[in-house]
């Protein structure tokens, strides 16, 4: 079983910045792929980020790419979202989550582990 608790959303003004974190349990943390995914109200969860077990690979969603930047710390068992330039349409609650595949991607049922979620809100 991993616990993962995300922390570092609030409110910021469009062109602002924030920095999600996400803290894992367990031992395994450094096997697992780690993914960002938000949610805006009335819509569908949706994938953000990722990142491989070894750091050594980063997948993005064409809405976050060249903004948003996705690393991890192994030893802290954390992984963490840069968001910059934010823009209104970023407010979301944002999850992350943990997949036993090790493998970055994109697909919600490919992650076995979910966070509570942050909620992040960009005013204009």
């Amino acid at each position: 079983q991993v616990q993962l608790v995300e922390s570092g959303g609030g409110l910021v003004q469009a062109g602002g910045f924030l920095r999600l974190s996400c803290a894992a349990s367990g031992r395994s943390f450094s096997s697992y792929a780690m993914g960002w995914f938000r949610q805006a109200p009335g819509k569908e969860r949706e994938f953000a980020a990722a990142i491989r077990w070894s750091g050594s690979n980063t997948i993005y969603a064409d809405s976050v790419k060249g903004r948003f930047t996705i690393s991890r710390h192994n030893a802290k068992n954390t992984v963490y979202l840069q968001m910059n330039s934010l823009k209104p349409e970023d407010t979301a609650v944002y999850y992350c989550a943990a997949s036993i595949g090790g493998i970055e991607t994109t697909k919600r049922v490919a992650y076995d582990w979910w966070g509570q979620g942050t909620q992040v809100t960009v005013s204009s």
